[in-house]
This record gives structure tokens, sequence and C-alpha cells, in this order.
């Protein structure tokens, strides 16, 4: 007896799919049958993406837009009900430090530092919940999963704006979770853990890496699969009865209140 999750025939969005976490997202989902709009602002990035999948023999088609123009969520939504006749599942992966925003501590931030975070954490997420909320409620139902993260959990040095803004997404997804819910939408988000993302690698050392991830009961760094296979079975029919939801994928780091500071390193656990 084996249990398999399918998405054929399911139209899926995954923001910020060019890379990391939401790349491997993209894959996954094709695996298991959906056709994905893989979005990234880097037009080689998401070419690559949907040749890979390609080359696998799954379904996936390139959007470039940048989401921090307000009018980009609109646009790529309608885009692809356009193309398609719905959206079945979207997964908001977009969402780190601005440029320039980096980790610093509390009293050296200043307006522009702490409204960018917020605008990309939190203002980005719920434009683009919002388009895909609406297209959703006209075809009758739908997912909606956001990558929040694992700051939300436990308090470090040098993330109070960051995890606020990911923090305020978690309240979000609940509120939306229970207006969508009469409309057939699940609305979830997921937390990852300390991930070897792009921006992370960058700034980390593997020394700094190893000394955040060993202070996780499992020891480890979570990979960028394991999120995406979480991604592929919450927004699956074998989750139907999960709903405003955050589900922690961080290798038990929230039971861990010795969690390194961040010493100016980016945030972990974001896309």
């Amino acid at each position: 007896m084996s249990i398999a999750i399918d998405h054929s025939g399911k139209v899926s969005l995954v923001t910020g799919s060019g890379a990391g976490i939401g790349r491997e997202v993209a894959r996954w989902m094709a695996q298991a049958g959906a056709h994905v709009v893989v979005n990234d602002v880097r037009p080689e990035h998401a070419e690559q993406v949907v040749a890979e999948i390609t080359d696998l023999g799954g379904s996936a088609q390139v959007h470039v837009a940048d989401l921090r123009d307000d009018d980009a969520p609109d646009a790529m939504v309608a885009e692809i009900v356009g193309q398609h006749g719905r959206l079945d599942i979207a997964v908001n992966n977009v969402g780190m430090y601005p440029p320039g925003r980096m980790p610093k501590p509390f009293v050296d931030g200043r307006g522009d530092d702490y409204r960018d975070i917020i605008d990309q954490n939190l203002v980005l997420a719920a434009l683009c919940g919002r388009a895909e909320a609406e297209a959703m409620t006209a075809s009758g139902g739908g997912i909606i999963l956001f990558v929040s993260s694992g700051e939300t959990t436990r308090p470090a040095p040098f993330t109070s704006i960051y995890a606020a803004a990911k923090a305020g997404l978690n309240h979000l997804v609940s509120s939306m979770a229970v207006e969508l819910g009469p409309a057939g939408i699940r609305v979830l988000a997921m937390a990852p853990g300390t991930t070897r993302t792009e921006t992370v690698a960058a700034a980390f050392t593997d020394e700094r890496f190893a000394e955040i991830t060993a202070s996780t009961p499992l020891r480890y760094g979570v990979e960028h699969d394991e999120l995406a296979r979480l991604a592929v079975f919450l927004t699956s029919d074998l989750a139907r009865a999960i709903t405003g939801q955050l589900i922690l994928a961080d290798a038990g780091a929230f039971l861990s209140r010795s969690r390194p500071p961040n010493d100016g390193g980016p945030g972990t656990g974001a896309a």
C-alpha cells in the first residue's frame, strides 16, 4: 500500500522561485504533476528552473516580475488566470532583507530600514495573497501557502524588525484562513529553520553556520528539498483539514533558547 501526492491538473504559482527554497518548491510541485508558474525578478534564473523542470518531463512557465511593485501581484495573477482559467495553488516565497538592509542592532535602525523590511516581508506578501485569494474565490477555492520564518518562534539579536514582520505574516495567515475558508480557500504558513539560502551562504562562514545549527535538537541545517516536500504535502488533499496554521520545519530550533546571535548576518530561515 502506498500513498502518493498528486497535483496533476493543478495550476501552481511559486514566487521567488529562481533559486533557493522557491526553486526546490517549484521543482517538487512539478514532480507532483502541477503546472508551475516560476516567478522571479531575474529572467535567467527563472528560465533555468523552467528548463530543469521541462527536462525532467514536467510542465512550467516563466513569469518575470518584481513583486515590490504594488501592481505586479495583480498583473501576475491576472495573466495566469487569463492563460489557464484559474489558480489552484500559490506558494508565496518572496521575502528577506532588502538590498542594503542587512541585520543590525535595533538601536541602529532607522525609519527606512524598518519600512523596507516590513514592506518586503509583510506588505508584499499581503498584496500577493489578496490577488491570489480573489482569483481562487472566483474559481471555487484553492490553497495559499506563505513562507514565514523560524525567527518568529525564538527571539534573537539583530533580527527584531524582520521577525516582527514575519510574525505579522503569521497572524495574517490565521485571519485570512477565517475569512476565506467559506470560499474553499485554505491558508497556511511554513517556517523554515536555518537554511543555506543564497543570502545565508554569502553571509555566514561554514563555521558560523555550524554553530547556529548545532543549537538545534537535531543538530543540522534544514535542506531546501525538505521544505519543498512539506510545501507539496500542505498544498495537497492529504492536508485538507489544515488551515490557519504555522507549520515549523526547523530541526526543533523553537525548542531551544540557546540560539547564537546573528552578529549582523542575515535572518535565517527566509526565502
